[in-house]
């Protein structure tokens, strides 16, 4: 029995209590012809997972009330058909044709379990290209309950674990979606899930992920004390000891946890260990795809966050070059974090013209699809900033003129 954590999130999301949903629901199945017959239990036992599928008319409830499909709040039917029309349906968005696999009735075996790969495949890159939006976690919440729907068909256990990883992993890039999209309720949600669904399936790799997450989450929320211990727990799973790409992004995520708590010893410690790690990868070891965005591009970038938090203004715009220019095209959505933190770096050494123009390349980068809720939360730090440094320059205001819509979308 697994807690409902999507069910929860979306409660929450939409403000009711447990008794204003049940209320809800009930007026729900009486407008459809239906008597009001769910109640404070019946919704106890979706929350806690004891009842896991709900009837058709609960359901059709459900899905009026709070606009999605049931499986997208967490519920897992029987069969997998359901979920298989709700994937094809999530996957297809603006500037994604994502591959999966045909209907099947039969044992689940690894040409299925590889279609469900290249699913996610998919999303990852749709993610480095786009950052979070909704349509990414819709669908990556859907991929999640394909596969632990298959479970029960799989043709064998290693088969079976197998799915659960891929589960694992479908909830966590959901979850990052909604990190990145700065939707901190649905994203703490789903981050508990994929850390229940990672060690479930004994996945390392996976639930350092999470806890990356985590701490990226705690920093949104400015809870740096737990920033720095998510970081610790990703330095403490086992895929660190065997892979020091993962240890250096661990080192790396707790060094910005220390910085933000303005601990200069310990965040420019955890940076040099972080650094010599990536010193030491090997680069021929088979990984996982979403660690594909962390290397030597993406350390300096963090680095660079490092170096801002600590007032080292001059060495933060140095680094955050260097970035830029390792930095592999694809990963447009961190180019443009970059460059925003650039041009962060380079107002606070009082050069104003300079910084908006870098900080404008951020629109030009982005110009085809809105900013994440990430990174337009930077670019609105950048323009307080900007005010509050150097509030009587004509370039101030001529940039928030020619910005502000495309910043605020």
């Amino acid at each position: 029995m697994t807690e409902n954590f999507r069910l929860r999130a979306a409660m929450d999301q939409a403000g009711y209590t447990q008794a204003e949903l049940v209320e809800a629901l009930n007026k729900s199945l009486t407008a459809a012809g239906h008597r009001g017959t769910i109640s404070d239990r019946t919704v106890r036992y979706w929350l806690t997972g004891k009842s896991g599928w709900p009837q058709q008319r609960q359901r059709d409830a459900l899905e009026a009330i709070f606009g999605c499909p049931a499986v997208e709040l967490g519920f897992i039917p029987p069969e997998g058909t359901l979920l298989r029309r709700t994937f094809l349906a999530s996957t297809t968005m603006a500037g994604a044709s994502l591959p999966f696999t045909p209907r099947s009735t039969g044992r689940v075996g690894t040409s299925e379990v590889a279609g469900l790969r290249a699913s996610l495949e998919s999303l990852t890159g749709l993610d480095d290209k786009r950052g979070g939006h909704t349509e990414l976690e819709r669908a990556a919440l859907a991929g999640a309950a394909d596969c632990l729907n298959k479970q029960d068909r799989a043709s064998s256990q290693r088969i079976r674990q197998r799915l659960l990883s891929l589960a694992s992993d479908f909830t966590a890039t959901a979850a990052w979606s909604s990190v990145d999209a700065r939707q901190l309720d649905r994203a703490d949600a789903q981050l508990k899930e994929a850390l229940y669904l990672a060690r479930m399936a004994n996945d390392s790799a996976t639930e350092m992920r999470v806890w990356n997450s985590l701490a990226m989450l705690a920093h949104q929320r400015k809870e740096h004390g737990q920033a720095v211990d998510a970081g610790y727990a990703a330095q403490a799973t086992s895929i660190t000891r065997r892979d020091r790409l993962f240890a250096s992004l661990a080192h790396a995520r707790t060094a910005v946890g220390h910085a933000n708590r303005g601990d200069r010893q310990a965040a420019l410690r955890s940076l040099g260990f972080a650094e010599d790690m990536m010193g030491k990868v090997d680069p021929e070891m088979s990984r996982p795809p979403w660690i594909a965005f962390y290397g030597p591009a993406e350390l300096y970038a963090l680095g660079a966050i490092v170096r801002h938090r600590l007032g080292d203004a001059a060495e933060a715009e140095a680094v955050s070059h260097r970035a830029l220019a390792v930095l592999p095209q694809k990963f447009r959505r961190n180019r443009a974090l970059a460059t925003a933190r650039l041009a962060i770096a380079q107002l606070h050494q009082g050069d104003s013209e300079q910084a908006c123009d870098t900080a404008a390349r951020v629109f030009d980068l982005m110009a085809d699809a809105p900013l994440p809720g990430r990174m337009r939360s930077l670019i609105g730090d950048f323009y307080r900033d900007l005010l509050t440094l150097a509030p009587d320059a004509a370039v101030a205001r001529e940039w928030g003129d020619q910005y502000r819509d495309q910043w605020s979308r």
